[in-house]
Formats: C-alpha cells, sequence, structure tokens
C-alpha cells in the first residue's frame, strides 16, 4: 500500500468515525432518558461483566462507550496529522485498531431495542458487527506487532484479508442470546472462556512481538511501544466491561497513555528512515 493510498484510507476512517460521532449524540437523546426510568427493563438485568465494589451506572456505561466512540475520531485524526509524510508500516494497523472503536456505538442497540422493541433479529446482527470488529482490532494490533518484527510490507492487502477471515470465522461461530446481555450492554455469547483466551494469546503475543522487534532491531523504542499496548489494551477493556463510574477515567487514560505511546515511538523511529 502506498503512502497516498494508506492517507486516503486515514481521510476515510476520520469520516466514518464522525458519522459513528454523531451517531451516539443522536441516539443519546433517546436512550439517555430511558436510564432514568424505573420501568425501562434496563431494572430487570441481572448479569453483570464482573464483580465490582460499586453498584452499576447506565450513566457510566453511556459515557465509556461514548469516549471510545469519541477517542476513535480524535485517534485517527491525531494519527492521519503525524505520519501523513511518514512512513510507518506498523501504523495502518494501529489505525485499523483505533477505528474499530468507533463500533462500540452499536452497544445503544440494546436501550434502543427496550424503545422501540424492534425485532431481535437486528439486534443479533448488529451484536456480531461488534464482536467482529472487537477481534479484527485485537487482530490489528497483532499484525503490526509481527509487521514490526519483520513481516514484509508488501504483503499488507493479504495480512488484512487475513485478518478480516479470521475475525469473521469467530464471529460467525459464537452463538448469541440477542435477548440477554450483562450491565455494560455487552452481549451474552457462547464459548466465552474459549475466546478470553483468544484475545488473552493474541494480546501477550503481541507485546512479545514488539519485544523481540525491539531486540532484532536494536530499537529501544519498541520496549515502549509494548509498554503502550499493555496499558491501552487494559484501558480498553476496562471501557468496554466497567458499568460503574470507577471505569470511564482510568479506562480513558491506559489507554490514551497506551497509544500515545505506541504513535510517538513509532514516529521517532521511522522519521529519519
Amino acid at each position: 500500500m502506498t503512502l497516498s493510498e494508506r492517507n486516503t484510507f486515514f481521510k476515510a476512517g476520520i469520516i466514518f468515525c464522525s458519522l459513528c460521532t454523531l451517531l451516539i449524540l443522536a441516539v443519546s437523546f433517546l436512550t439517555i432518558p430511558l436510564y432514568q426510568e424505573t420501568a425501562s427493563g434496563l431494572e430487570e438485568i441481572t448479569s453483570r461483566p464482573a464483580r465490582f465494589f460499586l453498584g452499576n451506572s447506565y450513566f457510566a456505561v453511556h459515557v465509556s462507550l461514548s469516549v471510545l466512540v469519541l477517542f476513535s475520531l480524535l485517534g485517527i485524526i491525531l494519527i492521519h496529522a503525524f505520519f501523513e509524510r511518514t512512513s510507518a508500516p506498523e501504523i495502518l494497523y494501529i489505525s485499523l485498531f483505533t477505528i474499530t472503536l468507533a463500533f462500540e456505538v452499536i452497544r445503544q442497540i440494546i436501550p434502543l431495542f427496550l424503545i422501540f422493541n424492534f425485532s431481535s433479529f437486528y439486534v443479533r446482527i448488529a451484536l456480531r458487527v461488534l464482536l467482529f470488529a472487537r477481534f479484527f482490532g485485537i487482530f490489528s494490533l497483532f499484525a503490526a506487532s509481527i509487521c514490526a518484527a519483520g513481516l514484509e510490507v508488501q504483503k499488507t492487502r493479504n495480512v488484512i484479508f487475513i485478518l478480516i477471515i479470521a475475525s469473521l470465522t469467530i464471529t460467525m461461530s459464537v452463538p448469541i442470546d440477542a435477548l440477554n446481555w450483562d450491565t455494560s450492554f455487552n452481549m451474552i455469547n457462547g464459548y466465552i472462556s474459549m475466546f478470553r483466551m483468544i484475545e488473552f494469546v493474541s494480546f501477550v503475543t503481541t507485546i512479545i512481538s514488539f519485544l523481540i522487534a525491539s531486540r532484532n532491531r536494536g530499537a529501544k523504542e519498541y520496549n515502549y511501544i509494548a509498554l503502550g499496548v499493555l496499558l491501552a489494551l487494559i484501558g480498553r477493556n476496562i471501557l468496554l466491561y466497567a458499568d460503574n463510574w470507577a471505569g470511564p477515567i482510568p479506562g480513558i487514560l491506559l489507554l490514551s497513555i497506551g497509544t500515545w505511546f505506541i504513535c510517538s515511538k513509532l514516529h521517532r523511529i521511522h522519521l529519519w528512515l
């Protein structure tokens, strides 16, 4: 992929993330009042993503997913600004991870389903799209790490195709219960332990690959990038699964600091190449 093609992709990503940001703003006028209603149907949700010392707050969940959508927009804008003239093969995959965060707007289909009572078929389709985006984002970070470790740049399109196929395979094989969800507006799906293991292995392998890149290429900046990946994914997971006010602030701080480490160190590595 040429520099011009990559920059065109960045611009397309900015447009997409802008639309998702406008969508979350528009939907907020419908869903926020629902959180205040005692007979909304939300109180029937008993499943929680984890055991927290605070009670759940749907306002906090709304803030967390809105922050992710806004972060995706600001992140891709800054990536385009700082890497417009810098050839860094890894940044394309980092941008893919950033853009996939905008898909978290899909979680708003849960309160919308309670408001409009449309067919659960649409809920199921939407949740599969969200699941695809999440796995594609994680796999994109993994691709960035193996690219740093020595993957041939000429194979970019093939790598993206493989990421799409892998994400689709997982997404289409997961049984999803569209009528049950937890307090963070996440779907209840089967084989949860197995897919958490896939996420964990991808996460650990990504960090190890960046550490290997640091050793093989003699660039200590890749060590900081590995740290950035660790912080960014922890922050992402907090924003995905926290269902109270303990989530938004630490989540966005870790995600922002981690992404800053990744992008600033990549820019420094490739600035003089």
